[in-house]
């Protein structure tokens, strides 16, 4: 064989492992729209109007038993955004794994729904890769309409962690879980490797295909933010 059509075999072989990682972000980035537009949908069964309105960022791996997890979990992926002085960031693209996962064995299309609820959560989401060890680092994030006045999700969490299954959410311990930069969806979304740290400080263009995924995202904390100014002049 020649060394010219190994090389054609070898361009087409990155060119079809390009369309095929691309194709799967995009479908990350569809999925992870129909999760948010069910926390605006069940608010009496969903994440609280106060949590949401005040998250920093939002992570959201749809289908995570579907994409290969099982009790203990091992490696799920999403998609992440947060705000910035001009709006909500260019899409991060995560990956998600080891960490036990609750009760969630034998269930199928199970969402997870993460939210930075303070700076120092920020920063370590920004590192590109961390840990979520507990102790103030993740919590079940409290469910329902309105936060309970006795939870201190405002001061000490750094990140609330929820399941989705049939439509209802379900707060849900991720202690030991990895988060971290999903370098191939990076490349396939973005044509090149960009630092996570530079998509979601704002320094990112966000690329056509994200923008029903950041619309979803505005579209649930502004539905927050007005139920919540509602109730304070009640």
């Amino acid at each position: 064989m020649s060394v010219l059509l190994m090389g054609f075999i070898g361009l087409a072989g990155t060119c079809a492992w390009a369309g095929s990682a691309r194709e799967d972000s995009v479908a990350r980035l569809d999925s992870s729209v129909d999760v948010l537009h069910a926390i605006m949908a069940t608010p009496d069964k969903g994440i609280p109007e106060e949590v949401l309105s005040n998250a920093k960022c939002i992570l959201v791996v749809p289908d995570l038993i579907k994409g290969g997890f099982i009790f203990g979990g091992k490696h799920g992926r999403g998609v992440a955004t947060c705000r910035t002085a001009e709006g909500w960031s260019a899409p991060a693209f995560v990956s998600v794994g080891g960490g036990s996962w609750g009760l969630q064995i034998g269930v199928e299309g199970v969402d997870l729904v993460m939210l930075v609820m303070n700076d120092q959560g920020l920063q370590h989401l920004l590192s590109s890769k961390f840990e979520l060890t507990g102790e103030g680092s993740v919590a079940a994030g409290p469910v329902g309409r309105h936060a309970s006045a006795g939870t201190d999700w405002k001061m000490n969490t750094e990140m609330l962690t929820y399941s989705r299954s049939k439509g209802v959410f379900a707060g849900l311990t991720l202690e030991g879980a990895v988060v971290e930069q999903d370098n191939d969806s990076t490349r396939a979304i973005y044509g090149k490797h960009m630092m996570f740290r530079n998509i979601l400080s704002g320094k990112a263009v966000t690329p056509r295909s994200a923008d029903s995924f950041l619309k979803a995202v505005s579209e649930a904390g502004q539905q927050a933010k007005i139920a919540e100014a509602k109730e304070d002049n009640k």
